[in-house]
């Protein structure tokens, strides 16, 4: 991206923040920043058009009828956080021997089936079908648990983010955790699987459960994730560039997050000049299914601008590089895409680092949403992480 590409941008999104027109300016600033929530961050240039509008209108209607991502679902329950708020999490038990024996012997060779329960945690402004992927190898093979985390997808607003007007935190994320894995998962052993925010999730719940960690958990995933200095991310801006969204940024945010029903408005309007911002930051390779593109958009689209709003200072504050300690005598997967511009792959290595006999593996042409992008790289690496864990709960219990 050009020096002066990023500047025509930041001056886009500069332009939220003064007096004008706000039903252009907000449309445009919140698309923008929508697109920041999953993986894909403000201030990138646009990709050319070359269809018109209306047939770019009717291919996304096309391609949303046809995708079959997300569609998967399984046992319905609820859990309460802290504060109350409600956590939607869906259940995928494990088959009967017959149905799912084939796929189990693919997946983890002639072994016996898993005793465990995966709980797998999404990321920011996407929702617990971005694992759309892995859940459709493990389905029926593997107890696996799929929660939408507070104030996305399928769970409730944030009772003290309504109420109280109260920031999200990281450490929240982290109870919240732990009040699915007590409703869905209230024994046995654990696998914990976190991608972006949901890695961060996992720490959380590390640093302030470590007797959970030590008692049940048996293998953790972080799959393009960081464990702090997120404040120091350049989203593949040159330092002008960044520096001036890092400025204006937080003021934007919360302007738009006050006038949401204006910016949502904004957003439908503009979000076919928005597609290329967000397959920029979610995928590096130039030949990913139009349909999973679409599928990526239609997460990002579907998180209200005011909870982008109130999640996005919790990671410039979020550090949990010192929780890691409490994964170092468990089988530890890291995985990154190279080519992930929103927690880039040198996060990942830093994670490995202090985690000396982690498994790192670092994708080649792959962005941040690495398991929609190349999910047989992440679920085959999944899978051996399985096995992995359940041959730590077998010592365990002996």
């Amino acid at each position: 991206m050009s020096e002066s590409s990023a500047e025509a941008v930041v001056a886009v999104v500069s332009a939220t923040g003064a007096a004008g027109n706000w039903r252009r300016a907000t449309g445009i600033a919140g698309a923008a920043i929508g697109v920041v929530a999953a993986g894909a961050a403000a201030g990138v240039a646009l990709e050319r058009m070359t269809v018109g509008r209306g047939m770019r209108k009717k291919a996304r209607l096309a391609l949303d009828s046809a995708g079959p991502y997300g569609s998967l679902r399984g046992m319905p329950g609820k859990a309460y956080a802290d504060d109350g708020t409600e956590l939607y999490y869906e259940v995928d038990d494990v088959e009967p021997e017959g149905g799912s024996a084939p796929r189990r012997r693919r997946l983890f060779g002639r072994k016996a089936p898993l005793p465990v329960t995966v709980v797998f945690s999404h990321g920011y402004c996407l929702s617990q079908d971005s694992w759309h992927f892995q859940r459709a190898a493990l389905r029926g093979v593997v107890r696996t648990v799929h929660w939408d985390q507070r104030s996305h997808g399928r769970s409730a607003r944030g009772v003290q983010q309504v109420q109280d007007d109260v920031p999200v935190s990281i450490d929240e994320l982290g109870r919240d955790l732990k009040a699915v894995i007590d409703a869905a998962a209230p024994e046995g052993p654990i696998v914990l699987v976190g991608h972006s925010m949901g890695g961060m999730t996992v720490m959380a719940l590390a640093d302030e459960f470590p007797e959970l960690i030590r008692e049940r958990v048996v293998a953790v995933a972080l799959v393009g994730t960081s464990s702090g200095r997120l404040g120091e991310v350049n989203f593949g801006l040159p330092v002008a560039g960044v520096n001036a969204v890092r400025r204006i940024l937080p003021g934007v945010l919360k302007a738009l997050g006050q006038r949401a029903e204006l910016v949502e408005k904004g957003r439908q309007a503009t979000a076919d000049l928005f597609a290329g911002i967000i397959k920029r930051y979610s995928f590096a390779s130039r030949d990913v299914d139009p349909a999973v593109a679409r599928f990526a958009e239609r997460m990002i689209e579907g998180t209200p601008i005011d909870v982008v709003a109130e999640f996005y200072p919790a990671f410039t504050d979020h550090d949990k590089t010192e929780a890691l300690a409490h994964f170092a005598n468990l089988p530890v997967l890291v995985l990154a895409g190279i080519g992930d511009l929103v927690t880039p792959s040198e996060h990942s290595e830093a994670i490995a680092g202090l985690l000396p006999d982690a498994e790192l593996v670092l994708v080649p042409d792959a962005g941040h949403l690495v398991m929609l992008e190349h999910p047989e790289v992440v679920t085959d690496r999944i899978a051996d992480l399985l096995t992995r864990g359940r041959e730590r709960a077998r010592s365990a219990a002996v």
